[in-house]
């Protein structure tokens, strides 16, 4: 059972004072109980001993990327990171995403974004510390995922065996983005690891078996030049 007295930690990696401040003030308001680093090395430092519920991540601090910071993290922890970057461009997301980041925000931001994004991960690293269950459910949608079987209001949907991993795959992890390349190697494995076109089909295909309106999904959501989110 969780503890109530226990405040969610979220470890903030961010060299510039004012974005630091404004960034701690929104998520003290939140009841989080709140680190902060100004470099690489001491956010490596505040991570191992603190053990941060969540970590809020710039990539451009002084001395060196947040990416090392990143692929250092990943070696020895799965609490969700969110980027807060200047870089804009998709080749720096998809980096940053294939490098293991969750989530991925560009400067300039609004604060009910970054909490809502960092609230989304929060219910995802819940849910993922607990047993997984058999059943995923959103919508009209239910998974069995003992059964390998998707319906629609009690209803049997029939799926290929790749529109089926592709689901599945995506709706294990909720709100969290995904990579093309992630998805792939996810999916198809190693060797189709640039093959982007093959997953754009399958998920045009999947769309309109799964969504309500697909030229408008709710719930496979579209990261123009970046992969997939998946929305409950």
């Amino acid at each position: 059972m969780i503890n109530p007295e226990i405040k969610t930690r979220v470890l903030i990696v961010e060299d510039e004072k004012d974005i630091r401040r404004f960034i701690r003030m929104a998520l003290e308001d939140m009841g989080y109980e709140i680190m902060e680093a100004d470099n690489v090395r001491r956010a490596l430092i505040e991570a191992a001993s603190r053990q941060p519920d969540l970590v809020v991540l710039d990539l451009g601090l002084p001395d060196m990327d947040g990416l090392h910071f990143l692929k250092d993290f990943r070696n020895w922890s799965d609490r969700p990171v969110v980027v807060l970057s200047a870089r804009s461009m998709e080749a720096d997301k998809v980096e940053a995403l294939d490098s293991g980041a969750d989530d991925y925000l560009v400067k300039p931001f609004g604060v009910k974004e970054l909490l809502a994004r960092v609230r989304a991960q929060l219910r995802r690293g819940a849910q993922q510390s607990s047993p997984m269950e058999n059943q995923l459910q959103f919508g009209e949608i239910a998974i069995d995922l003992g059964r390998r079987v998707v319906e629609r209001n009690g209803a049997f949907l029939h799926l290929t065996p790749i529109e089926y991993r592709i689901l599945t795959f995506l709706a294990s992890q909720p709100d969290r983005v995904i990579t093309y390349r992630q998805l792939l190697k996810g999916v198809w494995g190693l060797a189709h690891g640039e093959d982007i076109h093959y997953v754009r089909v399958h998920m045009a295909n999947l769309r309109k078996k799964i969504e309500e309106k697909p030229s408008q999904p709710r719930h496979l959501i579209t990261e123009i030049g970046v992969g997939y989110r998946f929305v409950c």
